[in-house]
């Protein structure tokens, strides 16, 4: 690790980030809870207003221009939306060949070898898949590296997404499209169930303010059991699952409407068209 890609003020990786929305500022703004300076992190976004907010909030240095930004980070997050990856990379080839960076990915659909192939060949890179509740610091992302990346690469990786939540590492880069289709979507198929839940609580004759709140309460009660119980799923249902009961008549209409096998039809079809978009951002390449 060269000394130049560390900030002025500590032994700190300098960081550039490759786009400043949503997913970057929530990684910027844990990366500064968890104490990385601000002078260690730099970004580069197009709009000006976006810019702005960016400095003022966390105190970031930011650029117009991706070349300025990526120039002596050590560690490049790429976060780019997926149609304008190849475009971004191509510009950077020779950035990528002369300083050698870590390369994270946060963009679905694009693979190590992409990413590499479009850096300028040889690229050290670590491709994520982090969900929504990132933006809260409550999400999950699943990590896959390439052979280029060493130890201290998949580290500062991990150490990098963590700042969003949890992390998952993957050895075969194929299942990062079970990853999206578990985790990167997942959060909708909650948000659809309590959307219909409420529907139901309101169809039952509850006022709409009191159906949202039961609804939204009984969930995240339900998620936070989930995480901090150490128990697995069926030993909460079952526990929670009187012979005869109310519970009962619920779950019994849940698994004769064929609940698990939709489940699994849907996540199987959402990994199947991360597959098909992978495909065919390989057909453009």
């Amino acid at each position: 690790m060269s000394s130049d890609s560390r900030s002025p003020a500590s032994d700190t990786a300098t960081v550039a980030f490759v786009g400043g929305g949503n997913m970057a500022r929530s990684l910027i703004g844990g990366l500064i809870a968890r104490g990385t300076p601000a002078e260690a992190i730099r970004v580069a976004e197009p709009v000006a207003a976006a810019r702005e907010a960016l400095a003022a909030d966390f105190g970031v240095s930011v650029f117009a221009d991706n070349a300025q930004a990526v120039d002596g980070a050590q560690v490049w997050v790429l976060a780019v939306k997926p149609q304008v990856m190849r475009q971004v990379c191509e510009a950077l080839a020779a950035a990528a060949r002369t300083a050698r960076p870590l390369v994270v990915s946060i963009a679905a659909g694009i693979t190590t070898a992409q990413l590499s192939r479009w850096l300028g060949g040889d690229a050290a890179v670590v491709r994520c898949m982090p969900n929504t509740p990132a933006l809260l610091g409550a999400g999950v992302t699943g990590l896959y590296a390439n052979a280029g990346v060493d130890a201290a690469g998949r580290a500062d990786a991990e150490g990098l997404l963590a700042a969003a939540g949890a992390t998952v590492w993957i050895d075969e880069e194929t299942r990062m499209d079970a990853v999206t289709a578990v985790s990167g979507s997942g959060p909708a198929y909650v948000f659809l169930l309590a959307e219909a839940m409420e529907a139901a609580a309101r169809e039952e004759g509850l006022p709409d303010e009191a159906a949202r709140t039961l609804v939204l309460q009984t969930v995240l009660g339900a998620a936070r059991m989930l995480t901090e119980s150490g128990e697995a799923p069926a030993a909460l249902r079952r526990r929670v699952t009187s012979p005869g009961g109310t519970t009962q008549a619920a779950v019994e209409t849940f698994e004769a409407g064929g609940l698990r096998a939709l489940v699994a039809r849907a996540i199987r079809n959402a990994a199947e068209r991360g597959g098909q978009l992978s495909a065919a951002n390989d057909a453009d390449a």
